[in-house]
């Protein structure tokens, strides 16, 4: 470790149910194939971390926990065998650093862990990782040049979604409750927006179908809008396909809808090592966007009142990214 380093530094844990605090934890040594790096920013990740902090099916009603997989730092220690990246990089890991002053991560190949282009926003980077989960389940939906899509829910995870889905070729379509979000989305290039009341005007979505993939980001219980209550009459064509992206605990849909369309359900997972090079890349040339995302860009000081929000009033929150300078 180099001898400038404390021995200790600030955290981020979850301490109880909807609490989080401060504590002081050991500065990670640096092994074989990983890099010791100071944060620089840290991404809030909306949507897991909320159901981590709350008690949800990935926290599993356990405390401590945290979360956190949008970590970017300055390398200060490379250990045995890295080869990726160098002391003073800057680098992004998506590998759950979580929020932490000082993280090791590791920097094989197949990790998930680039270093960054010097055309690339570090402030914007923190968001890499929802961008690679998005641009994943845009990859394993396999959507392709020509088809209609839509996205349900402009978060974060949906505004990289729309970008993903548009940048394959398709022709994209982006629901939500919030007009900011979606004016936000028509900003990054999607190619219509529909602003939905919470009384129903699923009508415009349906006009604006049928659809070959819908992107369920939003966590909402919509599948019978999308897939229909009983045979049909959702906003999909025959063979398409559903990717449900936000946690949730139970998936409950028809079933005499979903098989008259013979429909595929899909699930993903993490985002992979190409998933995060892609992204980089497509950043770095200007063609996926995070800035305009970012709503707030918190000194780390402050973040205990972010998750305070993130409990109480989660929409009131868009693009979060912790300052640790």
């Amino acid at each position: 470790m180099p001898a400038e380093l404390p021995s200790k530094m600030r955290a981020v844990m979850f301490v109880a149910q909807g609490q989080a605090a401060f504590q002081d934890e050991d500065v990670p040594a640096c092994k074989p194939g990983h890099v010791l790096c100071q944060s620089i920013y840290t991404g809030l990740t909306n949507g897991t971390e909320r159901n981590c902090l709350v008690g949800g099916n990935y926290g599993g009603w356990k405390w401590p926990s945290r979360c956190g997989y949008q970590n970017v730092g300055r390398v200060l220690e490379a250990g045995e065998g890295v080869k990726s990246c160098a002391v003073g990089d800057l680098i992004f890991s998506g590998d759950f650093c979580q929020h932490r002053q000082y993280f090791a991560a590791p920097a094989g190949p197949e990790n998930l862990l680039v270093k960054l282009p010097a055309a690339v926003d570090p402030k914007e980077a923190a968001l890499f990782g929802v961008a690679s989960v998005a641009l994943h389940d845009v990859r394993r939906a396999e959507v392709k040049l020509g088809e209609k899509v839509l996205v349900v829910g402009a978060g974060p995870v949906g505004q990289f979604t729309a970008q993903a889905a548009r940048i394959a070729g398709a022709s994209v379509t982006v629901c939500d409750l919030d007009a900011k979000r979606l004016a936000v989305a028509g900003q990054l290039g999607a190619h219509r927006t529909i602003g939905l009341k919470r009384d129903d005007n699923w009508g415009e979505v349906l006009s604006a179908g049928p659809f070959d993939a819908v992107f369920e980001d939003s966590g909402a219980p919509v599948l019978d809008k999308i897939i229909g209550a009983n045979w049909g009459k959702g906003v999909l064509r025959p063979r398409s396909r559903v990717v449900m992206i936000a946690g949730r605990d139970r998936v409950e849909y028809a079933f005499n809808a979903a098989q008259g369309y013979e429909l595929c359900i899909y699930h993903a997972g993490h985002f992979n090592s190409d998933d995060l090079r892609q992204v980089c890349r497509l950043a770095a040339e200007g063609v996926l966007k995070a800035g305009p995302i970012i709503q707030d860009v918190v000194k780390i000081e402050q973040a205990l009142g972010v998750y305070e929000r993130l409990r109480d009033r989660p929409d009131s929150l868009f693009g979060t990214v912790f300052d640790w300078q």
